[in-house]
């Protein structure tokens, strides 16, 4: 069973993969490659998604991720999770507008997301492991 000093060091590392896939969608935006966007954003969601599946999964097995953690380092995974919690949350909204092409609607949230995954890969790469 990992520990949670791996586990955390993993999860920066996924963050900043699928990060870069969301770049790589906003790049697709900006040549009008809006099918491009989709696919890509689809991976994004897939990615994202099984990672928080994996994660849960870890810790309802019993894998304590904070331990070693001083009331600091606890502070800090509390604020991204703040961050990281409601953009995973708001991840299925954005897929159907998105597929089912509600502009308005899909634009307003990205803007949300983009505030809250910003602060999740702010707060999540500051994390100690």
């Amino acid at each position: 069973m990992p520990t949670g000093p791996q586990i955390i060091l993993t999860l920066k590392v996924l963050v900043v993969a699928v990060t870069l896939l969301l770049l790589a969608s906003l790049v697709a935006l900006v040549l009008k490659r809006p099918r491009l966007h989709g696919h890509i954003n689809t991976a994004f969601f897939v990615l994202t998604m099984l990672t928080v599946v994996v994660f849960e999964s870890l810790l309802q097995f019993g894998v304590e991720v904070s331990t070693t953690f001083d009331p600091a380092q606890r502070q800090a995974l509390r604020t991204h999770l703040y961050f990281s919690v409601p953009s995973a949350l708001l991840l299925p909204a954005m897929i159907v507008t998105g597929k089912t092409r509600r502009k308005r609607l899909h634009w307003a949230l990205a803007v949300v997301f983009s505030l809250l995954w910003t602060g999740t890969v702010v707060t999540g790469l500051g994390l100690p492991h």
